[in-house]
C-alpha cells in the first residue's frame, strides 16, 4: 500500500537531482577556470574592441580572469563554429558582429546551425555603419560615389568580410538603384582600416565604432551613414537615405553568444553582470565614444533581435543574388 507513495518519492527525488546540477553549476561559476571571450574577428576592428571593453569590467565583477581570443575568418564564422563546438561550461562565449545574421543565407554548408547551436546571452549595442574615404581621394560628397557608381565599372570598397553586413548592404544600394560598386573583402576591420588610411581602397565602410577615430585624426573622411537618422557622434555627416535613397537603412550591431547548451542559469548570470558592465559611467562612455548605443536587456530580447536581423538579410542576399566571394 506504501508503495505507490514511495515512488512517488522516488520520482520527484530524481526530478530534484535533475534540477540540482545546473543550480550548482551556476552557484559555482566562475571558480573553476577563466573565461574566454573569443572575438570572431581579428585585432584592430570593433568586434575586438568592444571583447576587450568589456574583459576587465567583467573580470572585476564576476573576480575571475577575463581572456580574450581573437578567431577570425570567413566573415566571423570560424570564430562562431569554435564557440559552438566548445564545451557548453560557461567558459566560452563569443563577441559576434552583424555578420552573425547573414552567414547562414550567405555561406553553404556552415559547419553550425546559427539558431540551434548557439545562445543568445545579449545584445551589447548597435551603431550606423558610416561610409568614409581616405582624405586624398577624388569623393569630397556621398553624391560624388553616386555619381561614380552610374557608370562601369564603378568604385571599389572594402568591408570587414564578404557577407559584412557593409557588403550586403552596399550591394542593396547599388542593385536597387542600378549603381555599380566593387566589393573588396578584408579579414576584420584593422586589415580594412589600414588599407583605406594607406588610400589602397578608395572607400570603406564600417562601423562607427571602427571608423571613428580615424575621423577624428582627419585620417579618413565620412561621407555617409547607413542609419535613417544621423549619428550624434557625426552630426554632420548625411544618411545615406536623406540624399536620395529613402528608407535605407542597415546599423551594425554586437552581441554575446553562448554555446546552445550552457545551463540556463549561467545564461542569466552572464547577461545580468554584462548588462551591469555595459551600464556602469565607464564602460558605457567608453562604448559611447566608440559611437556604439548601448543596448542590453534580456536573453529573449537579444534573440527576438538576431533572428529578425536573419529574416532581413535573408531576404537581401537572396533577391539581389549576392554571393560570397
Amino acid at each position: 500500500m506504501k508503495l505507490p507513495f514511495l515512488r512517488t518519492l522516488s520520482v520527484a527525488a530524481l526530478a530534484a537531482a535533475a534540477i540540482v546540477p545546473g543550480h550548482v553549476l551556476a552557484q559555482a561559476w566562475p571558480t573553476k577556470q577563466p573565461i574566454k571571450l573569443v572575438a570572431v574577428f581579428p585585432p584592430g576592428g570593433s568586434v575586438d574592441q568592444v571583447a576587450r571593453m568589456l574583459a576587465p569590467v567583467l573580470q572585476q565583477q564576476l573576480g575571475q580572469n577575463v581572456v580574450v581570443e581573437n578567431k577570425g575568418g570567413a566573415s566571423g564564422s570560424i570564430g562562431e563554429a569554435a564557440v559552438a563546438a566548445s564545451a557548453p561550461d560557461g567558459y566560452t562565449f563569443a563577441v559576434v558582429f552583424d555578420t552573425f545574421a547573414v552567414n547562414p543565407s550567405l555561406i553553404p554548408n556552415l559547419s553550425y546551425d546559427s539558431k540551434k547551436d548557439l545562445a543568445p546571452v545579449i545584445l551589447v549595442g548597435t551603431s550606423p555603419m558610416v561610409l568614409a574615404t581616405n582624405p586624398k581621394s577624388e569623393y569630397q560628397t556621398f553624391a560624388d560615389v553616386v555619381a561614380a557608381a552610374k557608370k562601369k565599372p564603378g568604385p571599389s570598397f572594402g568591408t570587414i568580410g564578404s557577407g559584412s553586413l557593409g557588403h550586403v548592404a552596399m550591394a542593396l544600394l547599388g542593385r536597387n538603384n542600378n549603381l555599380d560598386f566593387q566589393h573588396i573583402p578584408y579579414k576584420g576591420g584593422g586589415p580594412l582600416m589600414n588599407d583605406a588610411l594607406a588610400g589602397h581602397v578608395p572607400l570603406a565602410i564600417g562601423s562607427v565604432a571602427l571608423v571613428k577615430p580615424h575621423i577624428d585624426n582627419k585620417l579618413m573622411r565620412p561621407l555617409a551613414v547607413t542609419t535613417t537618422k544621423r549619428s550624434p557622434d557625426l552630426p554632420n555627416v548625411p544618411t545615406i537615405a536623406e540624399s536620395g535613397f529613402a528608407g535605407f537603412e542597415a546599423p551594425a550591431w554586437w552581441a554575446v553568444l553562448a554555446p546552445a547548451k550552457t545551463p540556463p542559469e549561467v545564461i542569466k548570470r552572464m547577461n545580468e553582470e554584462i548588462n551591469k558592465a555595459i551600464r556602469s559611467p565607464e564602460l558605457a562612455k567608453r562604448m559611447d565614444s566608440q559611437g556604439i548605443d548601448v543596448m542590453g536587456g534580456t536573453p529573449e530580447a537579444a534573440r527576438a533581435f538576431i533572428e529578425r536581423q536573419m529574416e532581413i538579410w535573408a531576404k537581401v542576399v537572396k533577391d539581389n543574388g549576392i554571393k560570397a566571394d
